[in-house]
């Protein structure tokens, strides 16, 4: 018998975050989804389903507020099937070292890098009873290979994949962990990556091109691939993925 999950979803309101929380919901499971702001379209899901939290993951306060409290334990309490999907993430700031704004790298490698090592604390302490516990980290073609003017996107992506290297040293019970690049999705994030200057990010143009010649995936495909990949008997066999190669 295939156990419905428990999953916290941080990033659940928009992009791939809200395309993946669609489809837990429509398949059963039940999601606590973390973001700045309310999805919108998921008004429908029963309450005893779906909850959401507004947190801004970039600050530290904040942060620590909520992990210190009991949500995460009790949302995970007596679940057969336990998941962690660290989505959320910040691009910028975009461009060369010496000229960026030192409040935007902090808050960038607050979300990117230290929100998720501590969620995936508290995650692992919470869930030591469940005999099924998965982590993903959503990470990015762009911590694996590096790109003049993203060095903090770069860095903080390669940060996650080597703490799933590390955890799955460390053999937690039950736990699984895989560090995913989804591919080049069709979200705000390329838009935001389309109107950024040439000065800024000399590989803009390879970009430009994915969209004019509809090279981007759907966040709703992606979603779907991911959802049977985390669900399947093959996840966390590898630290390190690429959703395509599955």
């Amino acid at each position: 018998m295939q156990h419905m999950a428990n999953v916290l979803i941080t990033g659940h309101s928009r992009g791939l975050g809200a395309a993946l929380t669609a489809q837990l919901l429509g398949e059963g499971h039940r999601v606590l989804g973390i973001s700045r702001m309310p999805a919108l379209g998921l008004g429908h899901a029963p309450r005893d389903q779906f909850h959401e939290l507004s947190l801004n993951l970039g600050q530290p306060s904040a942060l620590s507020q909520f992990l210190n409290s009991s949500i995460v334990t009790d949302f995970f309490k007596n679940a057969q099937k336990s998941i962690l999907i660290n989505n959320a993430g910040l691009l910028g700031p975009i461009g060369a070292f010496g000229g960026l704004d030192h409040e935007q790298i902090l808050q960038s490698i607050t979300v990117n890098v230290g929100a998720v090592l501590a969620l995936s604390n508290q995650f692992i302490g919470a869930t030591l009873r469940c005999p099924d516990r998965r982590i993903v980290h959503i990470s990015s073609g762009a911590g694996r290979s590096a790109y003049a003017g993203w060095g903090v996107y770069c860095a903080s992506k390669a940060a996650l994949d080597h703490h799933a290297r590390c955890l799955t040293l460390e053999h937690p019970l039950g736990l699984r962990i895989e560090s995913i690049a989804p591919g080049i999705i069709d979200t705000g994030m390329q838009a935001q990556i389309r109107a950024t200057s040439l000065d800024q990010f000399p590989m803009r143009p390879k970009f430009d091109q994915l969209k004019e010649n509809g090279a981007l995936a759907a966040p709703e495909a992606v979603a779907r691939k991911l959802i049977k990949h985390l669900l399947g008997d093959q996840f966390g066999t590898e630290p390190c993925t690429d959703l395509r190669d599955s």
